[in-house]
């Protein structure tokens, strides 16, 4: 019973890595359950035993390549929780823009296609995986911030901050597609000074921003 319990486990795992790759490479609507199974070794009717459907299929193959990415590029940065909280948002940073400039991030291809063409699918996977995330990005934001900061200053930093990350690695790939010329040079051809640009902008932003909410603090 155990190796038939084991066989199973690892048919269940061939086809989810299948999987991982058929979405990245072709989005939910162009891949087939089909392909997915031949890749995987498996069955035709490995899909419904093992995850039901082929849309819960697709929603856990984001969940694994999501989870397989944190483990390359680790949220911190690599950077010890007591640390400065500058050092703290520089590792963030790091992460997320190395991260999504992987090429051999999936889960990032498979939110590309999906956004293309949106099914709605990974609604609720993604609300599950980067909540967390966001999460700890704004409670570092509370602390550059200071104790006199809003809710609203708080988000509008972290949601700043994760947009200078993820807008220009979108146009980074595009750059990998449409290679350079004189009149339309690379976007950004030195990731870490891009990093080191979004960390001295972010925080110069959030010197201000913490300024003026002392500053209104002290009017009160």
């Amino acid at each position: 019973m155990p190796d038939c319990q084991e066989s199973q486990a690892h048919t269940a795992e061939r086809v989810l890595k299948s999987a991982v790759e058929v979405f990245a490479e072709k989005g939910f609507r162009d891949a087939t359950v089909q392909e997915i199974c031949e890749r995987a070794g498996a069955n035709i009717a490995a899909v419904n035993y093992y995850f039901r459907s082929k849309e819960n299929l697709y929603a856990e193959a984001w969940r694994k390549a999501f989870q397989d990415s944190l483990k390359a590029h680790p949220p911190d940065g690599g950077v010890p929780q007591d640390a400065p909280p500058e050092e703290r948002l520089r590792g963030r940073v790091r992460a997320l823009i190395h991260g999504a400039a992987d090429e051999d991030n999936q889960s990032f291809l498979i939110m590309h296609k999906e956004l293309a063409e949106p099914t709605r699918l990974l609604r609720e996977v993604t609300r599950q995986c980067l909540h967390p995330l966001h999460e700890q990005t704004a409670s570092l934001m509370r602390e550059l911030l200071g104790p006199h900061a809003t809710e609203q200053h708080v988000r509008f930093c972290e949601a700043s901050v994760m947009s200078q990350c993820l807008d220009v690695v979108s146009r980074m790939r595009m750059d990998r597609e449409h290679p350079a010329t004189e009149d339309r040079p690379l976007v950004v051809d030195d990731i870490d000074a891009y990093v080191e640009h979004v960390v001295q902008f972010s925080l110069a932003g959030i010197r201000a921003i913490r300024t003026q909410a002392n500053e209104g603090s002290a009017d009160r």
